[in-house]
């Protein structure tokens, strides 16, 4: 029997997991699956490449009413790439794809509104183009069954507080929130409080900050040496896919050109694209014809792309839960991974909180 069938998750989901190579539920899987089913809302504390998505979406699509006419589950995400992401994995599930119906700024707005009218059962989307849709009244959430408020610590530090409590309100007080997260900073308690009914915590073990399988190098340079120590370490490692992290959009402009002039076949991944650039940018680096992808925090979330072997901190992230997204790049789903951070004279400090936090003293690289 699939460990999933023990979780009452019917055959036909447990068929499409296997198909997609999906055998054994993750930790969260299995604390989160059975308390969604029994109708409980939850807080799911994770570490990034868990499997937070199908915690969610298993029992979500299991409990759908086929025969109802309306939205009945609303999930709401930080970014377009991990709304991106979370939809596509929605309809591999489902029987009719149309059924989930994917909501982003940057997209024709009368299109959605075209789409809506026909009635999806799952909505997915960000905070903005959601609240512009309900200002419209082409979105109706008013009878929802599921709220889904998914990294809900990036969506506070975005600024999308506010929004997101407006969406909240629009629904009906009868539904089941889940909250999922890698962190659960003290707004994020505040705001379970406040909307959520007698939540069940869930939480893997967090002994260890950083997902084990990742090993985690630090590479002490300076800011004229790190192009070159970048290469340097492409030329003995030669990455099959790899993210690079700039703290900039000027900054992964220019790396982008550096490493382009050079020969390095790579990509930039940034805010000023549109969204139809990013999304071939995503797609490109997804089906392996990008090689290494660089970009701001913006692909911090969302990116869970198989084959990711490495992740360049070129600039140090500002914080530790961002550094902890970005490096959750790869060694995802029990895959080995390498992250590399880069480290100058005047980020040492910072550093040397970062090593605290995680609770790790990372790998000195040594330049051959």
């Amino acid at each position: 029997m699939s460990d999933f069938k023990k979780l009452k998750i019917r055959d036909e989901l447990t068929d499409k997991l296997w198909k997609k190579g999906i055998r054994k539920p993750t930790e969260i899987q299995k604390l989160s699956i059975p308390e969604i089913l029994s109708g409980k809302d939850i807080i799911g504390k994770a570490k990034t490449g868990t499997g937070k998505t199908l915690a969610f979406i298993l029992p979500i699509i299991q409990n759908l009413d086929m025969n109802r006419n309306n939205i009945q589950a609303l999930i709401i995400t930080p970014t377009r790439e991990l709304a991106t992401q979370i939809s596509k994995e929605i309809k591999e599930l489902l029987k009719d794809s149309t059924d989930c119906l994917l909501i982003l700024g940057g997209q024709d707005i009368f299109m959605q509104i075209r789409k809506l009218g026909r009635t999806p059962k799952i909505v997915v989307g960000t905070p903005g183009r959601l609240i512009d849709h309900l200002d419209r009244n082409s979105l109706d959430i008013g009878k929802i069954k599921y709220l889904v408020l998914d990294e809900a610590d990036q969506m506070l530090d975005m600024g999308f507080l506010g929004l997101t409590e407006s969406i909240i309100k629009r629904t009906p007080k009868r539904r089941q929130t889940l909250l999922f997260s890698a962190t659960i900073p003290n707004e994020v308690k505040r705001m379970a409080k406040v909307y959520m009914k007698n939540p069940k915590e869930i939480s893997t073990d967090d002994k260890q900050v950083t997902v084990e399988n990742i090993r985690q190098i630090v590479v002490e340079t300076t800011d004229r040496k790190k192009l070159t120590d970048l290469i340097k370490i492409f030329e003995e490692e030669n990455p099959f896919l790899a993210i690079i992290f700039c703290r900039t959009k000027n900054r992964v402009k220019k790396l982008n050109l550096d490493l382009g002039s050079r020969g390095y076949n790579c990509d930039e991944l940034h805010g000023d694209l549109s969204q139809a650039k990013r999304q071939r940018a995503m797609k490109n680096f997804r089906d392996m014809k990008t090689q290494y992808l660089i970009a701001t925090d913006l692909a911090a979330r969302g990116l869970d792309i198989e084959g990711i072997t490495h992740v360049f901190n070129y600039d140090m992230p500002e914080d530790t839960t961002t550094y902890i997204h970005r490096i959750g790049r790869t060694g995802r789903a029990g895959d080995r991974g390498i992250a590399y951070t880069f480290v100058t004279e005047k980020n040492m400090d910072q550093f040397r909180i970062l090593e605290r936090k995680i609770k790790k003293n990372l790998i000195k690289w040594k330049a051959d």
